[in-house]
């Protein structure tokens, strides 16, 4: 990270100063602006407190795009409030060690905008500085910060000073030694003489200004406030003084001395800042443009007129003050709903366009009416720009997403297909809503009724029973093997450019061009309906909650006998790996389950993967889980391809510690493999195989409620298996589940996929609470189902032993736990339940054991160790206590 930050601050073009505020004087816009010392500087600091949060929010929705402000934050204790100040605009924020500790952590953060206040001398702060910019408070000698400066090095990050009472002379040592000085704002003055209290803005400005020509001038480029230059004109140190002073752009004329623009034509410059570029050799004037133009020749600027949007915008305001009465265009500034109904008009043009020049015509218009509508609100291209600028830094997505009616038009969450390795047929993802052609064995029985096979285990012999409740046959170890080991190997050697082949061939993303989208993530890949957000919260805040309470808040400690102290502590796993299956499926709640044990363990990287839709992008609901868990990275691919990318890393995938996550057979084969292979050195969390219920129920059950437990887990895909074993219900209680059952399928989106799951599902019919639970035992379930009467709830949970994850009682159903409740559902399916646990807490740490001896301690263990080690035939083991003892009994115990 060091590293990363100072290629940024090389890169980082810092004011030249920072004026210090203070909210209670300049709480607002309008205040700071009244202050022309300030609003000239371009960059302003306070510092915030508790009482001033919600003051400083909106200053910073206030000007937003229009001055970088800096927050001196340490003394907040809730990282929360940090967060939201950064996400509201702050440019940078000013933190103590335990914030700079949380925020390495917080997702979607660019660390260039932290810099840190160490609490301890100068001296040694340049060391503990140099992960994020360097904050230098209060220092009491100017002087010995050039020798901090120059202990590290010319690729040292930004740093920051100030001083009480700082002189100008100070401020200006400060910024030709590459600090930035801040600087009271009382004391900041536009006057050219200054004072003896008074630091002069010009002064500071061209501290470290040079000029390459014999006159001195300085080269100076004017622009305007979108950048777009204006012309190339000269200054001094007395026209940028002036310029300052008067607010307005005063130049200097080789000819004429010091050069009021806009005095004799009127079509002067509104000074908004003055800059330089970053080898301090160019002056850069920010100015509003007032009248026809920057040119004598009445022209926008020096190299003609605007094109293109500053056209455009300029076009509309004029047509705005002086459009013809009954002219298109001011029936456009006066019929709202007209305008409103081309730019919907236009966009849908947009959509439907295919070409790049359809594209490109219909962008344009869309672009044509949308400014229009801003310009009649009075919002300039200016504000719209500034706007986007503010969104580029938000630390949080930004909320909103494609309504209903759109998302369904455009099919946002339409099925499509993923192939494996090189075989010709159709993989059926696990959570696809429909077969996609013959090959496919879900759905090709469409007639009749969708009914689980039935037997009474009274009448059937052992055998029989265990054949019925044995899971659908899945594809041979060497057919996957000989798929899957290809694929890993050419990622392994290929890296980014075999995993990006495989991700255009499987998932049809030809579009992509990059295999792994790194954090921060685009706001835009994260806009979700408000209601999604709030429900993700919700599970995001449970399945804290229920990890959290799992961690271990001390180590272990035992003493073996006395003198002899053996612990355990717990470790986080430092580099995880979770896939998350999806492709055209959404499914945030897998991206949950495993992303937030993984935050709560404390894991340092944590890298999803998970195959894009064909048109290369994830599905929001996934990228925004990605980032409120803090993952560093997405690696859009699925399939062994992805798990083969995290256990090697490639040149943009960081190679993992753990691989954790379900996925269907070729994934789990790909885990299998890697883990198995010490070159690889990677683990997993279990084998895993299509997800599965076994649902128990009894006479006092409700038939609709097992009806729906039951296709919760069918409509996964139809390799799924759901069991129903029903203790002494009599037929017509039986019927009833089974009409529920065909009644509620029927009335599924999934219903092909039903179909497939149920022909290999059974009814087994049981006497007694006692048969039923041996059976589930044998069995295994990853989902248990106890929908039995309230007095047998306790007593057959009490019997469970295999299961992965156990619901009791009417009012639980399994998809609680799929999303919301708090447990994991990233589950050991396939009977793995009798040796795996599910994902919690314990997945992403390790315990380390020690011991610790005091030399009476190694006397009463010391003889078993000898003995043992002799047994062993390991001298140098037995010496190792033999030299030691010898050396207590000689010296005595130290």
């Amino acid at each position: 990270m060091a590293s990363q930050t100072a290629g940024q601050a090389k890169a980082e073009h810092l004011p030249p100063f920072l004026a210090a505020i203070d909210l209670s004087t300049h709480g607002t816009l309008a205040q700071i602006e009244a202050t022309q010392e300030i609003a000239y500087a371009g960059a302003l600091i306070t510092s915030v407190s508790h009482e001033t949060v919600d003051a400083t929010l909106q200053l910073l929705k206030e000007t937003v795009g229009r001055y970088s402000i800096y927050l001196e934050v340490s003394g907040l204790s809730d990282h929360q409030d940090v967060v939201d100040l950064l996400d509201a605009g702050a440019a940078k924020v000013f933190v103590g060690s335990g914030q700079a500790a949380a925020l390495q952590k917080q997702g979607n953060l660019e660390l260039s905008r932290v810099v840190y206040c160490p609490a301890v001398g100068e001296s040694e702060a340049a060391l503990e500085g140099t992960t994020f910019g360097l904050y230098l408070r209060h220092v009491a000698d100017v002087q010995a910060v050039g020798g901090i400066l120059h202990e590290m090095g010319k690729n040292r990050p930004p740093v920051y000073v100030s001083k009480y009472h700082m002189t100008e002379e100070e401020a200006v040592t400060l910024s030709k030694q590459d600090a930035v000085p801040i600087v009271l704002a009382s004391s900041l003055t536009l006057d050219s003489q200054g004072g003896a209290d008074k630091v002069r803005v010009a002064e500071l400005i061209l501290a470290k200004a040079k000029s390459d020509r014999p006159d001195g001038l300085f080269t100076s480029l004017v622009v305007d406030e979108r950048e777009i230059a204006l012309g190339l004109v000269y200054s001094n140190e007395e026209s940028v003084a002036e310029s300052l002073r008067s607010g307005r752009g005063v130049y200097h004329s080789r000819k004429r001395g010091l050069w009021r623009k806009g005095d004799t034509s009127g079509d002067w410059q509104q000074l908004v800042r003055i800059d330089t570029d970053c080898d301090h050799d160019c002056l850069r004037f920010v100015v509003r443009q007032q009248g026809n133009g920057f040119c004598h020749l009445q022209t926008s600027s020096c190299f003609g007129e605007y094109k293109g949007l500053s056209k455009l915008a300029k076009t509309l305001i004029s047509r705005k003050r002086n459009a013809p009465e009954g002219s298109y265009t001011a029936r456009l500034f006066n019929d709202s709903k007209m305008l409103n109904a081309k730019i919907m008009e236009e966009a849908a043009e947009l959509c439907e366009a295919t070409s790049k020049e359809d594209i490109a015509a219909e962008a344009a218009d869309v672009l044509y009416f949308a400014l229009t509508k801003a310009t009649a609100a009075g919002v300039s291209l200016e504000d719209i720009e500034r706007n986007l600028d503010a969104k580029s830094v938000k630390v949080k997505r930004r909320k909103g997403d494609a309504k209903g009616p759109y998302a369904e038009k455009f099919g946002v969450n339409g099925a499509a297909t993923t192939q494996n390795g090189d075989s010709t047929k159709t993989i059926i993802a696990e959570a696809e809503s429909k077969p996609k052609s013959q090959d496919d064995p879900a759905g090709l029985n469409t007639e009749g009724k969708i009914q689980m096979r039935r037997y009474y285990t009274a009448k059937e012999t052992p055998e029989t029973i265990q054949e019925v409740l044995r899971r659908p046959a899945q594809r041979s170890t060497e057919k996957i093997m000989g798929i899957v080991n290809p694929i890993i190997k050419e990622v392994r050697e290929g890296g980014d450019k075999a995993l990006l082949g495989y991700t255009h061939k499987f998932e049809k993303a030809t579009s992509l061009t990059s295999p792994v989208l790194k954090a921060p993530f685009p706001e835009h890949l994260m806009q979700l309906p408000q209601e999604t957000i709030d429900a993700i919260d919700t599970s995001y805040n449970n399945i804290w909650k229920f990890h959290a309470a799992q961690q271990e808040t001390k180590p272990l400690e035992v003493e073996t006998m006395p003198g002899v102290v053996c612990s355990r502590f717990v470790r986080p796993i430092e580099k995880v790996g979770l896939y998350v299956p999806g492709g055209t499926a959404v499914l945030p709640s897998t991206a949950l389950m495993l992303g937030v044990p993984a935050k709560v363990a404390g894991c340092k990287s944590i890298v999803l993967a998970s195959p894009p839709r064909a048109d290369g992008k994830l599905t929001p609901e996934v990228v925004y889980v990605a980032h409120k868990v803090g993952a560093e990275s997405i690696v859009l691919a699925g399939g062994a391809q992805a798990v083969a990318a995290m256990a090697y890393g490639t040149e943009n995938v960081t190679k993992v510690d753990k691989i954790l996550g379900p996925g269907n057979q070729f994934v789990t084969a790909a885990k299998m493999i890697v883990s198995n292979d010490t070159s690889a050195n990677v683990s997993i969390d279990m084998p895993a195989g299509p997800s599965e219920v076994l649902v128990i129920g009894d006479a006092t059950s409700n038939p609709a409620f097992i009806a729906s437990d039951l296709l919760s887990q069918a409509e996964h895909g139809v390799d799924s298996q759901v069991i129903f074993i029903a203790i002494d219900m009599t037929e017509a209680q039986l019927k009833a589940v089974d009409d529920e059952l065909h009644a509620q399928a029927m009335a599924l989106p999934r219903v092909d996929m039903v179909r497939g799951a149920i022909s290999h599902s059974v009814t087994l019919v049981v006497k007694t609470l006692e048969e039923a639970m041996t059976l589930s035992n044998e069995y295994a379930p990853e989902h248990l189902i106890l929908q039995i009467s309230q007095s047998t709830l306790l007593p057959a949970r009490d019997m469970v032993t295999n299961a992965g994850s156990v619901f009791i009682g009417q009012w639980t159903p399994e998809s609680v736990g799929d999303y919301s409740a708090g447990v994991n559902h990233s589950l050991p399916t396939y009977g793995y339940a009798k040796q795996y646990s599910g994902v919690n807490l314990a997945s992403y740490v390790k315990h380390i054991t020690s011991s610790n001896l005091t030399p009476q301690g190694l006397k009463n263990v010391g003889s078993a160790v000898m003995r043992l080690a002799g047994v062993e035939e390991l001298e140098a083991h037995r010496r190792a206590v033999e030299i030691r003892l010898k050396w207590i009994e000689q010296n005595g115990s130290p």
